[in-house]
Parts: structure tokens; sequence; C-alpha cells
């Protein structure tokens, strides 16, 4: 963490606002001209249960979230349980103070709610020795009783962020500004006053000795603060999808609301069905009817598709899938981040499968390879499915608003017109041959809609003749999937032509050494190459997105390049690792692995950290809660 940025961490209990406080407050730092990254760490509780959000903002790019984090407004938790210290769970009234206090950086600043958090409790955490210790500057205000006396005490959290604006010595207009956008009346009058109480009670109670202050920034260009599901879901509807059917299952029903809530204006249907089964289904029968279709969850609810996953290879009907993941196996940890669904999604459904699947690094990576989702599926009559996880999904970045002026995409693909279907090949019977595959330009059978004359043909579950019909002859077996298999040959042929970009290079083309991650560990992983670079190291970098088909060609020029190489990625059992050396059957011996599993996404100094290990040999262990799996041999 440079000393130029902020980064500010609000906790409290879920219930308690912190997520909304956290947006607000991320505008407008975004609105004062700042680059800004947020990471969100919640409970799977309704109400209850610690909850923070952390910011980071700067006048340079930030990428990922930071090390550590030099601001803490802790907010108690007024839904707990139990606020006892015997309790199962502990004093949950507490937890937001004593949990963060670990990665508080030197120098750092503590405000708390002295209306919730008690004298006795702050004595039990030794936070005043701690304190002096490590510097920090500790400011407790009565922010519950502030806001009683504007008459909410949701309003605590208005008092909170009107401390931190006078010990950032920031100016209230952007706050103001955003306040005014989102309530009227009588409340928004109350929160301006109890904000600019706080304030200036601030100012008038400290005097102020730390030397933190909010940076001062501008944006040449307009911004909007984003998450990948925002991403996704834009890139769906400028793709041209309407119709979404899902289940809502965290972390994926980000996507699933954000589409329910744009369809109205626009034409489209969204169905919440009963199962995950009914919503893959739902999705594949309206791609059929000649829709723009997707539907998606997370890892439990995407077992359930795998069954309309494999019809859809097998009827070879364009369908969009995200999957969401979170921390397993089972139900694990529901509202963590984990990359550990990779394989389950390259290799779930029957047989031998033909799908497409991308795994998107950024927001504006999400954005554009959902677009591309659409574009490869109904192109090639192919599943795709846009795998991502709980990082990505509720994290916000700015990102330029230019981005996305981009021209919508409606188009259906490989589909027929009637006045087509005349010319094209028919049975005796006048089936429309659909899977025709003596005729197939590039293994792709184009198709009819139903109610299309002459565009009558049989779809089903089973192998087929090229008009549908149950057909078990090996000949035309051998032909069919062959046909569908090779797809994906030439859909890597077109993406290593029209989007290589889907691979993101970072450091020097020179360099010894390596590090490749995919996902949403690419912010961090950037930031770490940059930062070894800069300590006089030779390293480079790579983010895969194309999980299927895999760039075999990119992937096997980067490990020639380097003396050796390290995966880094969020999982227990090297899955990405595991694809790479699956793919290229070489290198085994070049590549090792940091592995991160705890619930918490990496932070650049633990990539760095694992670098000077692993491939610097430094004789020490990691200080992080990571894995480090040595190469093939060692």
């Amino acid at each position: 963490m440079s000393d130029d940025e902020l980064i500010w961490r609000v906790a409290g209990g879920s219930g308690d606002g912190i997520d909304s406080t956290s947006q607000n407050f991320a505008k407008a730092l975004m609105r004062s001209g700042l680059d800004v990254f947020t990471h969100r760490h919640y409970p799977s509780r309704i109400r209850g249960g610690h909850t923070y959000v952390e910011i980071r903002a700067a006048a340079h790019e930030v990428q990922s979230r930071g090390d550590g984090y030099n601001f803490l407004l802790s907010l108690g938790d007024s839904f707990a349980r139990n606020p006892q210290e015997e309790a199962y769970y502990g004093n949950e009234e507490i937890k937001p103070l004593s949990e963060n206090l670990d990665e508080l950086r030197e120098g750092g600043i503590i405000v708390y709610d002295e209306g919730l958090v008690s004298e006795e409790d702050v004595e039990e955490i030794n936070l005043e020795e701690r304190a002096e210790e490590n510097d920090w500057h500790v400011f407790p205000m009565d922010l519950r009783g502030l806001a009683k006396e504007h008459g909410r005490e949701v309003m605590r959290n208005t008092a909170g962020v009107g401390v931190t604006a006078a010990l950032l010595d920031m100016d209230l207009e952007h706050i103001e500004d955003l306040m005014s956008d989102a309530m009227g009346g009588d409340i928004l009058e109350a929160n301006l006053e109890i904000l600019h109480e706080a304030y200036d009670m601030t100012n008038e109670e400290y005097e102020f000795e730390h030397d933190l202050r909010a940076p001062t920034g501008s944006h040449d260009t307009e911004q909007a603060l984003l998450s990948g599901s925002n991403a996704i879901a834009y890139g769906a509807i400028d793709a041209g999808c309407r119709f979404i059917a899902g289940y809502p299952m965290t972390p994926w029903t980000d996507v699933f609301t954000i589409l329910s809530q744009n369809f109205p204006d626009m034409g489209g249907i969204s169905e919440q069905v009963e199962d995950e089964i009914a919503a893959a289904a739902l999705a594949l029968g309206a791609s059929h009817a000649g829709a723009k279709a997707m539907s998606g969850s997370s890892g439990g609810g995407f077992a359930l598709m795998s069954e309309p996953l494999g019809l859809a290879e097998m009827t070879e009907t364009p369908l969009v899938l995200v999957e969401s993941m979170r921390a397993g196996p089972s139900t694990g940890l529901p509202t963590k981040p984990e990359q550990g669904d990779l394989e389950f999604v390259l290799y779930t459904s029957q047989g031998d499968s033909s799908r497409v699947v991308f795994a998107p690094g950024t927001i504006e990576e999400a954005y554009e390879q959902t677009r591309l989702a659409f574009e490869i599926a109904w192109d090639y009559q192919i599943p795709v499915i846009v795998i991502y996880d709980q990082k990505l999904s509720g994290e916000n970045k700015n990102v330029d608003v230019e981005f996305f002026d981009r021209e919508p995409a409606p188009d259906l693909g490989s589909t027929l017109t009637e006045e087509e279907l005349k010319e094209a090949a028919h049975d005796a019977s006048g089936k429309f041959k659909r899977f025709n595959y003596e005729d197939a330009e590039n293994n792709v059978a184009p198709r009819s809609l139903p109610g299309q004359k002459g565009g009558r043909y049989l779809a089903t579950g089973n192998e087929h003749s090229p008009v549908g019909h149950i057909e078990e002859d090996p000949d035309n077996r051998v032909a069919q999937m062959t046909r569908r298999i090779e797809k994906l040959d030439t859909i890597r042929d077109e993406l290593d032509e029209e989007h290589p970009s889907n691979q993101t290079y970072y450091g020097d083309d020179d360099a010894d050494y390596g590090i490749i991650t995919w996902g949403s560990s690419h912010g961090a992983v950037a930031e770490a190459v940059e930062r070894l670079n800069e300590d006089g190291h030779s390293v480079k970098g790579v983010t895969v997105s194309d999980m299927m088909p895999f760039p075999e060609a990119e992937m096997t020029e980067f490990l020639e390049s380097v003396d050796e190489a390290m995966v880094v990625e969020m999982n227990a059992t090297a899955q990405f690792r595991g694809l790479i050396q699956k793919e290229l059957g070489l290198f085994g011996e070049k590549m090792t692995s940091l592995l991160k599993y705890n619930g918490n996404p990496f932070e650049p100094a633990e990539v760095v950290e694992g670098y000077e290990v692993n491939l610097a040999e430094e004789d020490r262990e990691p200080t992080a809660q990571v894995r480090i799996e040595p190469a093939a041999g060692d």
C-alpha cells in the first residue's frame, strides 16, 4: 500500500446498512476524482454477524484490494444475537472492532461507536495498549446517541461518514450530492444535519495528530461505479438477451436481479422458477423458440443444470449460462470467494462435452466476454459458460462510461430465414436436415425456428440423424460427434484471430520468471508483478480467460519463455495449474502453485511474498494464509 492512498474499512453487523453506506462513500470518492476499488466481506446470515466493506481510493489506478488498510470506522453490531463473551459466537457487538485490528496498518485511524461498544468491551480487547504499540489514532464517538437525537438510529452511519470526512479533511460536497440523489424531504434534512453535526463535532473535540488525508485527483472522462455482476448483466442486455430464468443463490443472485429489474423496460422476460433444473430448461426452451436466453447459478445450483446443459450440447441449442463460484464443497462458505468450481464447470454433463468457458478477470472483461459468450453461442450453436466468483461479483470499481459505448448485437447468428430454408436440404418427408453434417460450414449446421415454413425437424437428447430422428448407426454417430467436438477447433482459431485480448499480459516480455493466474485474482497479480519489477526482479505475468477451448499456443509460448512460473489461484487443489498441464502435456517441472482458500481473496503483498519464497527461493515460510505447492519432481 502506498502512502498516497486511502483504504477505508467500515464494519458493523449484517443489516446495519454497511453495504449501502460504503457504496455511497465510494461514489463520493470517485466523484472527487479518485480511482476506487471495493472489497466486501459478509457472513451467510440475513441479519447480524460481522460484516465489512473496504474501499481503496487513490489518484492512480487501483486494480485490487490493498495490503491491509489504514482507516477503520467500526459501527458495532446492532443485530448481535448475544452480546455475552461466553456465548458460542462470542460477544458479537464488539466484533466489528475486535476482528478488524490485525490488518490495520501502523499509524492508522480507528473510529468506533461508543454508544454501542462499552468501555468494558474496549478494555477486554486491550485497545489502548495495542493502539500505543501500533501508533493508532483512536476516536471514540457516540454515533448512536447522535443518531437518536435526530430521530433514527440507522443514521449513525451518516454520522460515521461525517466523522470520517472531518478526520480526512474531506469536503462534504460530493457526499451531500449523493444523499440528495438518494433521498428527499425530512429524511434528507435530518441526514444532512447529522452529517454536518458529526463533522463539526469532530473538528471541535479533537486535535488531529495523524498524517492520513484523503488523496486528491481528477478524471478526464465520466466514470461509473460498477460490479462484475453489473457488467455481466449489461453485457447480456447489449448482446440482445431478453429472457432469463433462475433461482436465487448467492452470489449469482446479483446478475439475476439486475436483469430482472431492467427487462420490463425493454420487452424482456424474467422468470424465477422452483429450482435450477427448471431454470436451465426454461432458458433452453426460450432459445429453441428464437429468443436470446440465459440462466445461471452458483455451484450447488449449477450442479442441477448438468442435465439441461447436456441437452443443449446434443441438440446444438445456443445458450449462455453463468456460474458464480463460492467456497465449497456443499454449502461451504456461501458468502466467501473461491475458484474451486473450474473442473466442475469444464466437465459436468454427460459424455464428451462440447462447450465454451470464459473466466473474466476484470469488470471490463466481464462485460466484453459476456457479449462474446452470446456471439459464440449463437454463431456456433453451443452452450457458453461465463465462470466468475463472489469477489468479482460483488467488488465495485470505477470504469470509463465511454467503455460501454457499443452497438447492440441482437442477431441470432447461424439461424436461417424462411427464404434461406427454401434452398436448404430436406429429406423425402419434407423435414429440414437440421443436423446435416455433410454441408456444415465450420462444423455448424444452420438451424431453423419453430413455426418457420420448411423448418420442421426433431430435437432429441438421443444421438440423431440429420433430420433429428433417433439414430444409432455407428457411421452417423462418429460423423455427428466429430462435427460437434471440432467446433471447438474453429472457435479457437476465431478467438486467436479476433479476440487475442482475452489473455492479459503485463511486465517485460523478456522477463526470466512468470506468474500465471485466472479470473478475479488478476488485479492482485498484476500489481504484484509491477512491484516485483520495481524491486529489481525480472517477472512478467498473464491472466488467462479462455478456459475452453484452451489457448494452447499462447500458453506454450509464455511458458517456454520463462525459467520458472508460479500459478496463483484461490482453491486447494491447483485446478488451473492442472488444466494447463492437461492441455499442454508439458511444463509440470516448471510450474509451482500459490494457493489460497481461507475465504479471503489475495492481496498483492501475498503474491509478492509467494514469489520471493517460491521462485526467488528465500529460506522462509510465507506469513499469509497461503499454501505453496512445488513443481512436479521437486
